[in-house]
């Protein structure tokens, strides 16, 4: 700065003007003239904008010569690169003097600097342009093939590309999807003539034949209420579809993305809109509620019409591979969102749960920047709802230290004693006994009856009881079986009450939910059979449980919630001293070991666990320092 300060004070700035405007010499003398008058000048001494009209057309004389020395064109480029970012004057001079095809046929060089300055200049002029000016320059320089060369000869250049040229990259990329910014603004008119045949001709692509084999010799009020039921069925919250897309953001952009779906993937759009609008289980995908919430997401994700960053890099190579990215990307979203909808089993209380996944699902994909929009689908197709929890927990554990190495080991040491007191609570919830019913040959569940461990763990007694009666005492039940006559436990198709009722449709859902106790009576093999009343209903209340885990030694215990069949399955299996082995169990043994990891890791919060312990130091090289017992005190 110093320098700088002194060279401008000595009139060195006008000296090294002169050198550039008169033009003799077109070799070394130049080329370092533009470089000290660009580095001097980026000091901020003197203002851009102080330079003359006869020295910025010189400069621009330069760009658009070809015989001179190679080092000269990316000096030129960069300093006017800088005269239009910082002068909106000099910078329309720039504009019109440099024509786009001059820049083209630079970029077309297989020099990396020039390369990276004409990209520079390019992406200056754009920023400095008009809304409209800068959508002619840009439908202009895709026609000239320019997406095709950046992605095949930048991009994919075997040379690596550099920071700069990144950025610049990324600042064209948001350029242009910021095209996108006026339709995203402008919420749909009702009295607008083509958008309202824009939306009838998406209702069309969907209801074609039927619409036209229902409203034939129908009044106008009939076919206008059929047209309203057939938006509904399109996934429209309102029969007047209109008021769906007054909202902003996303306006327009959402009703041009389902068109583009229609009409570029009409055989996706069909099966989409018409498997869901078909369905009456509830768990319909509403077509149009989600192309609106996908759009407003993928403006997001790409930050459409937020203004450019100085410093960031992050473009997507997938822009630049294809055309209508954005309408491409919201026709592998759009079919994402159907395939992770059923995945989930959602219904329409889901919706912002599903959407929340679909973004996780996006954003992932985007994260490893796909060069393609095939493998950029491969990917976000192969990354499913259930890899999706899988990496959320797999995040979680990392992001709260469990799985170093010293937690690891510690969670293994407390894996007998909580699997003990999981067992503990299986046998207690065994001695309170469950009510069962009884299903007969002709699928009637009229008969109940009773179940229950004796408190010794010695006995199970059971017995039948009339509905609507409190659980009977455990002396008034008539039936006993020691739980040392006991062999095996059986599950699904293996139960015999099961088995012998066929593989009949109507039994397949008992098959999940029956289990059954082989055991000794005389010399023959009897069978006890239950048949749960669902894997999924909670068989004892949270607030039993947490007077349970109160009780258990004052263990740390949160509300263990256990399905009856999980329940009575894992308490028959620890009866028998087999190893409890459900899914439940499972889910309890994880929920107990984080609340005890956390509760014995709270006095080093904040402090760093090391991977490795750290190393036993050798053996002294003597002993001395030992005080010997033996010699006795004088």
């Amino acid at each position: 700065m110093t320098f700088a300060r002194e060279v401008i004070s000595r009139n060195g700035l006008e000296r090294l003007g002169t050198i550039i405007e008169d033009g003799d010499d077109l070799g070394e003398v130049l080329a370092l003239s533009l470089r000290a008058f660009s580095e001097l000048m980026e000091h901020g001494v003197v203002s851009w904008e102080t330079l003359t009209i006869p020295f910025v057309r010189k400069v621009v004389c330069y760009v658009n010569m070809n015989l001179m020395d190679a080092s000269v064109p990316p000096l030129a480029l960069g300093l006017l690169e800088s005269v239009t970012l910082s002068s909106p004057v000099l910078g329309q001079l720039v504009k019109s003097e440099v024509p786009l095809d001059r820049l083209l046929v630079h970029l077309q060089v297989m020099n990396q600097q020039l390369q990276t300055k004409a990209m520079a200049l390019l992406t200056a002029l754009l920023q400095g342009a008009s809304p409209v000016e800068r959508k002619h320059m840009l439908d202009y320089l895709w026609q000239k093939n320019l997406r095709q060369f950046i992605y095949k000869n930048i991009i994919h250049s075997v040379v690596p590309m550099g920071d700069e040229m990144a950025h610049h990259l990324y600042v064209l990329q948001s350029l242009t999807l910021g095209l996108l910014e006026v339709r995203m603004r402008t919420p749909l008119d009702p009295y607008s003539q083509e958008q309202r045949e824009q939306l009838q001709v998406l209702r069309q692509a969907a209801f074609e034949a039927e619409g036209e084999s229902l409203g034939a010799g129908l009044s106008a009020d009939r076919r206008r209420s059929l047209c309203a039921r057939e938006f509904r069925k399109l996934g429209f919250s309102n029969s007047n579809p209109a008021q769906d897309l007054e909202r902003v953001p996303p306006g327009l952009l959402a009703l041009d993305n389902m068109l583009y779906f229609s009409r570029n993937s009409p055989s996706a759009y069909s099966r989409f809109v018409l498997e869901n609008s078909s369905r009456e289980d509830k768990h319909e995908c509403p077509f149009a509620r989600g192309s609106i919430q996908l759009t407003v997401l993928l403006c997001e994700l790409l930050h459409v019409g937020e203004p450019c960053s100085e410093t960031a890099q992050d473009f997507s190579p997938m822009f630049f591979g294809q055309d209508q990215s954005f309408h491409e990307l919201f026709c592998v979203g759009i079919q994402l969102l159907n395939k992770t909808w059923k995945e989930m089993r959602a219904t329409q209380e889901d919706f912002d749960k599903v959407m929340q996944v679909v973004r996780e699902q996006l954003a992932r994909t985007l994260a490893l920047k796909p060069t393609s929009l095939e493998l950029f689908r491969t990917k976000v197709n192969a990354l499913t709802y259930g890899e999706v929890l899988r990496l959320r927990q797999s995040e979680r554990l990392h992001q709260e230290g469990t799985l170093a190495p010293p937690i690891l080991e510690l969670r293994e040491k407390l894996k007998p004693e909580l699997m003990g007191l999981i067992r503990q609570q299986r046998l207690l919830r065994l001695c309170e006994g469950t009510l069962f019913r009884k299903i007969s040959s002709r699928r009637r569940q009229d008969k109940l009856w009773f179940c229950c461990l004796s408190h010794n763990h010695k006995v199970l007694q059971y017995g039948d009881m009339e509905e609507g009666t409190s659980p009977p005492a455990l002396e008034s039940l008539p039936e006993q079986l020691p739980v040392a006559d006991m062999r095996a436990l059986l599950t699904g198709k293996d139960c015999p009450h099961v088995r012998e009722k066929g593989s009949g449709k109507q039994n397949k859902d008992l098959y999940e939910l029956a289990f059954s106790v082989s055991y000794d009576h005389g010399e023959e093999e009897a069978y006890l059979n239950f048949i749960a009343s669902s894997k999924r209903e909670v068989s004892v209340h949270q607030a039993e449980v947490g007077r349970w885990a109160g009780e258990a030694d004052g263990q740390a215990l949160t509300a263990l919630c256990c399905p009856q069949f999980y329940l009575w399955t894992d308490g028959l299996n620890a009866l028998l001293g087999s190893p409890m082995g459900s899914e439940q169990t499972r889910l309890d043994l994880e929920q107990l070991l984080s609340m005890e990891t956390k509760l014995r890791l709270l006095e080093l919060e904040n402090v760093p666990i090391p991977e490795r312990p750290p190393p036993v130091p050798p053996p002294p090289t003597n002993f001395n320092f030992c005080y010997d017992c033996s010699i006795a005190e004088p």
